[in-house]
């Protein structure tokens, strides 16, 4: 199908150069158009331009007015976990009654409470759930995902969660990616034998998702009271042999070392980072590893914010994602992630677009076909309604202002 969409006030988010990321200042530099027109074929963009070099509307299948609104970019959210049984709002009125994420997950809570509600979930009930939030963040903007492993913590339930993300990944027009985090906690028959655990993720569980090719990453919580180092670096190097980039969970809750692990295994990203140090920045420099932000969980769990203009400043390509999960973030809302971004860790604007959409990309090893208005691309936009100007769409973070989604070149109206 080819399609036109005419009357673009402005089309924002544009990469001319074919870069894969973008570093330090280069972050804040936004190439925009003005009374604009694009084009896309069998899913891909195929030109922009100004109004008066506009083709003509007879070659096209389909023609669509944006009536003066802004064309963005679809978010590219790189840490999710949208594949998981119930809520936790109980442990939400915990930590507002002053329980802290160690506490919780002291008394079962936490991954362990998702675990046990994953396990008495069927996988067509599983998938029926998740489908629902799949929906709700390609409305709010979202066309690339990556969704985690990682409440199951036994061979068949880790497998029951990936199995959920290929159907996610058939049926919906949302390009996703897949990560294996059997390493995300101990499962309770292992309390107290980590190591045993650790025996169990890279001798079983790893085989096993390879074996069904139900993954592009493996991810590890190395973090104080989660996986240590040494534990981390086992697993990451074990789903290599079997084809599994790492990513890591780094620096939530403790300055741990994953960052320069990560950097060391050639992590694809690193992820969280609220707590960090100019030893973990001097790491990344050069690297060709992404640094991941979470705002939305810092938010939630009244943790401080990572050093995003320590980063930029020291000339990395940062990125932001949701985390989207039951405990610690229960949202997938990129515009709210921008805003955080913004207000919290006084990013611009456009330094926060692109750390959502090609920077996201790049955190997925996506880039050079997701992120950007970029002729070649795929076709993942959405239209607004007429803006004063790009920042007003992070400025007014809850007024909805999306008004039309294109995924592949296709109208989302499911």
């Amino acid at each position: 199908m080819k399609l036109l969409v005419k009357h673009i006030g402005t089309i924002v988010g544009i990469e001319r150069q074919g870069r894969d990321r973008l570093s330090g200042v280069a972050l804040d530099q936004l190439d925009r158009l003005d009374a604009a027109w694009l084009t896309a074929a069998d899913g891909r963009i195929t030109a922009f331009g100004t109004a008066d070099k506009q083709p003509d509307e007879a070659q096209f299948d389909l023609v669509v007015d944006a009536e003066g609104g802004m064309l963005f970019p679809s978010f590219c959210d790189s840490h999710t976990h949208v594949v998981y049984a119930g809520s936790r709002e109980q442990e939400f009125l915990d930590k507002i009654h002053g329980l802290s994420y160690e506490e919780i997950a002291r008394r079962g809570g936490g991954i362990l409470n998702s675990a046990d509600r994953l396990h008495d979930c069927s996988e067509e009930e599983l998938y029926r759930q998740a489908m629902e939030r799949i929906d709700e963040v390609i409305r709010m903007g979202t066309g690339l995902i990556e969704i985690k492993s990682g409440y199951g913590l036994s061979t068949e339930d880790e497998l029951k969660m990936l199995r959920v993300v290929r159907r996610i990944r058939q049926t919906s027009p949302i390009e996703v990616r897949a990560t294996f985090l059997g390493a995300h906690a101990v499962a309770r028959d292992y309390i107290g034998r980590q190591e045993a655990y650790v025996d169990l993720v890279c001798e079983e569980m790893i085989p096993a998702v390879a074996a069904e090719g139900l993954a592009d990453f493996v991810d590890v919580f190395c973090d104080e009271g989660f996986f240590t180092i040494e534990q981390t670096r086992r697993i990451l190097r074990q789903g290599a042999r079997y084809g599994l980039r790492a990513k890591i969970h780094a620096n939530e809750l403790a300055v741990s070392g994953g960052v320069q692990l990560g950097v060391e295994e050639g992590a694809l990203s690193v992820d969280h980072l609220e707590q960090m140090g100019e030893a973990e920045i001097e790491a990344l420099k050069g690297a060709t590893t992404i640094p991941t932000m979470l705002p939305g969980a810092a938010f939630f769990l009244r943790m401080s914010y990572p050093p995003a203009r320590e980063m930029i400043r020291s000339g990395l390509a940062v990125a932001l994602a949701s985390d989207y999960n039951p405990g610690s973030s229960p949202s997938g809302n990129m515009r709210m992630v921008m805003a955080l971004a913004a207000t919290q860790m006084r990013m611009t604007p456009t330094e926060a677009l692109h750390a959502a959409t090609l920077n996201g990309a790049a955190a997925m090893g996506l880039s050079h076909d997701f992120g950007s208005i970029s002729v070649g691309k795929v076709a993942n936009f959405f239209l607004t309604k007429p803006l004063p100007s790009p920042e007003f769409f992070t400025y007014a973070y809850q007024t909805p202002l999306i008004r039309r989604i294109f995924l592949r070149g296709k109208e989302y109206t499911a």
